[in-house]
């Protein structure tokens, strides 16, 4: 079966648990999207499913639509949150085993290589992840907001 190679537990599989902090923007049945503290511009954001499958081609259809579903709405609120004219989309998964979507506010084609990620500081980090949440709301999507970032439940 496809969980036959699945690692216990991921790190992202920690921070959708709150066993592990992490920035949230968005939450689903399907997939949740947090800041990743290793940007390579403002408001660079995962989306994660929460089905901790490794490679992405080996996602249920289903799944992969909904994740780039998400992914495109998390874009269109950077383009407004960061004022960036486009956002890029990378599925690399060498660092982590468990699927997860690059999405990067973008001022030019550098932002299209996670090369130039680097860590960056909490409080821009919160500031980025508050401005992302504010647009995300004013869009409508207040639904799949959690109430706490630091927390994967909408309720």
């Amino acid at each position: 079966s496809m969980w036959d190679n699945v690692s216990m537990s991921t790190v992202f599989e920690m921070i959708i648990d709150g066993q592990i902090p992490g920035r949230f923007v968005w939450a689903d049945d399907t997939c949740v999207a947090i800041l990743t503290i290793e940007p390579v511009a403002p408001g660079h954001v995962l989306v994660i499913p929460r089905q901790p499958v490794d490679r992405w081609t080996d996602l249920e259809p289903g799944v992969l639509d909904h994740v780039m579903r998400v992914a495109q709405i998390i874009g269109k609120a950077q383009e407004v949150a960061f004022s960036v004219p486009r956002t890029v989309v990378i599925i690399a998964g060498f660092e982590v085993p468990h699927t997860h979507v690059h999405v990067i506010p973008a001022t030019s084609e550098g932002a299209a290589s996670l090369k130039g990620a680097r860590a960056a500081d909490a409080v821009d980090l919160d500031e980025a992840a508050h401005a992302l949440r504010e647009v995300l709301r004013k869009l409508g999507h207040t639904k799949h907001l959690p109430m706490v970032m630091s927390s994967s439940r909408t309720f």
